[in-house]
């Protein structure tokens, strides 16, 4: 039986950073956003994690096509597409399957050489394997403590 082409980011590859900010994309990564017709990816600031969001056109698209229908000149508009749109930056990949990250991105997930992608289906994210290590500790502390009493 031979393999089904992958379709959603699984798994957290390890990878690194340069110090010109260049990140591979790992390859199985690379296949599916180019499967989508992307040809790099989109990457934003996570807005609650020191992470960075990462998609190709197939998630872009069905975000396009749900949103509802605003007044594109009402404040809520505004707000949701400085969210999405404003600090999305498209990357293109080099000859190699890099990505240079703006120094805005890699500050904001404190990236440093050793970096981990965390797939999640139709994203992934990329983190700083440390601040992944002590954000994963966390939740499972979290986890673990006793739920309060009414």
């Amino acid at each position: 039986m031979g393999v089904a082409a992958q379709t959603s980011f699984m798994g957290m590859p390890s990878g690194s950073l340069d110090k010109k900010g260049r990140a591979c994309i790992p390859a199985h990564y690379r296949q599916i956003l180019t499967a989508q017709g992307t040809t790099g990816l989109y990457v934003r600031p996570h807005p609650g994690k020191p992470a960075l969001q990462c998609y190709g056109e197939t998630l872009f698209e069905e975000y396009q096509r749900s949103k509802p229908i605003r007044n594109p000149f009402s404040e809520e508009h505004d707000d949701e597409a400085f969210d999405v749109y404003a600090q999305t930056e498209p990357h293109s990949f080099d000859e190699n399957g890099r990505v240079r990250l703006l120094q805005s991105l890699i500050d904001h997930a404190h990236l440093g050489e050793n970096v981990t992608f965390v797939g999640l289906g139709e994203k992934f994210e990329i983190w700083d394997t440390q601040q992944l290590d002590a954000w994963r500790a966390e939740r499972r502390t979290k986890a673990s403590r006793p739920a309060a009493s009414p």
